[in-house]
């Protein structure tokens, strides 16, 4: 059983620090904008391949996205 995983804040902040808009990230990441604010506002737990595709469009490890912790 997977465990469950909100990154609502820590992908806000990534989106906000690299000066994205919600649409923005979604197209990079190939999401909907309606899928970013539903993960955002933890409304929604996105799988994996999606932490994937966010990560990658933020050009971040998905371990950052998940923790919101930088890798030293």
């Amino acid at each position: 059983m997977e465990a469950v995983v909100y990154v609502g804040k820590n992908l806000k902040e990534l989106r906000t620090r690299a000066a994205l808009t919600q649409a923005e990230l979604a197209d990079k990441a190939e999401l909907t904008t309606a899928a970013v604010a539903r993960i955002e506002r933890d409304e929604a737990e996105p799988r994996m391949t999606t932490i994937r595709k966010l990560a990658a469009a933020l050009d971040v490890k998905p371990a950052e996205l998940v923790t919101g912790e930088r890798d030293a």
